[in-house]
């Protein structure tokens, strides 16, 4: 297995998962598989069922006889149980940050670091790339997924800017994309900008946000009772999801009550306060920074549970 992205805040994931040695468990982020080893180092009789889209992660899937790996999109949880023959699980993990492999790989156009194609596909055997978004979306959906999915400033400047200059020449590559953003953010906010500005075409590319909403929604029926699920998220979109699935069983976070009074949700949250990396974690691995890790179990409609989901 080639370790190719240091798992952030594994001991935290391991010990929210509170792994049953016979029990079924699902990483729904194998990636490098760093996390998945430790589920498999705990497991007895029980199984491991690890997804992931991008065929550089099939390489690290090593034979293991506890092992069912799955190449395709999470978002896919519940089919291939049912395709297994598995009705329920007793725990899912999921790592949504994009590994240092994908970063580090100039090839997939991650990174604004490199001069590279505006590719930014999970899975490669799609066509969409951030270059068909760019080059293809309107000017209203262009502005639309900067300010939703990254929350960036200026974004309908930097819109009408990306639709003048396509109409010159397409857009292609990093380079390209900074040609156009660099006159209109300060010099000062450049990398916090980018950031952003890849982070939500990323998340557009791949249809993040709407595959995590599916997981969730998804997880509820597949956890047995009692049954836990372990999210680290990176970016506040991603983590107010979360959030608010896990206090209220629907992402706008209000809560409904039966005639009892008592709250309708499927999930009981583990951890009160959110759980962050330690100050030696993030300086070992810089990128664990912004990681966040909450934890819930699933609960029997009309028990009371705890709605406290931190800060």
């Amino acid at each position: 297995m080639v370790e190719y992205h240091v798992p952030v805040m594994l001991e935290e994931c391991m010990e929210g998962l509170d792994v049953n040695p016979n029990g079924i468990y699902v990483d729904v982020t194998f990636g490098g598989g760093g996390h998945s080893k430790a589920i498999l180092d705990r497991l007895d009789k029980g199984k491991l069922i690890a997804f992931d889209q991008d065929a550089d992660a099939v390489a690290n899937a090593p034979k293991h006889p506890n092992l069912i790996f799955v190449h395709h999109n999470f978002k896919y949880l519940r089919y291939f149980l049912r395709y297994h023959e598995i009705e329920t699980v007793d725990g899912i993990l999921a790592d949504l940050g994009v590994s240092s492999h994908h970063f580090d790989d100039s090839s997939r156009g991650f990174s604004f670091r490199f001069d590279s194609n505006l590719d930014m596909r999970m899975n490669q055997s799609k066509a969409f790339t951030a270059a068909h978004l760019l080059n293809e979306y309107s000017k209203e959906n262009i502005t639309a997924v900067l300010r939703n999915w990254g929350e960036v400033d200026k974004a309908w400047q930097i819109a009408e800017a990306i639709i003048q200059r396509r109409e010159q020449k397409p857009l292609k590559t990093t380079g390209d994309l900074l040609s156009v953003v660099e006159p209109i953010v300060p010099e000062r906010f450049r990398n916090k900008s980018l950031a952003k500005i890849y982070q939500a075409l990323r998340i557009e590319v791949n249809g993040e946000m709407d595959a995590l909403q599916d997981l969730l929604t998804q997880s509820a029926q597949v956890l047995s009772p009692h049954g836990r699920i372990v999210i680290m998220t990176y970016h506040s979109l991603e983590d107010r999801l979360v959030k608010n699935f896990f206090r209220s069983g629907n992402f706008s976070g209000k809560l409904e009550k039966d005639f009892f009074g008592n709250i309708i949700a499927p999930f009981e949250l583990v951890n009160r306060k959110i759980i962050v990396p330690t100050d030696e974690e993030i300086e070992r691995n810089v990128r664990a920074r912004s990681a966040k890790l909450r934890i819930a179990k699933r609960t029997v409609y009309g028990t009371e549970i705890n709605t406290d989901a931190g800060v």
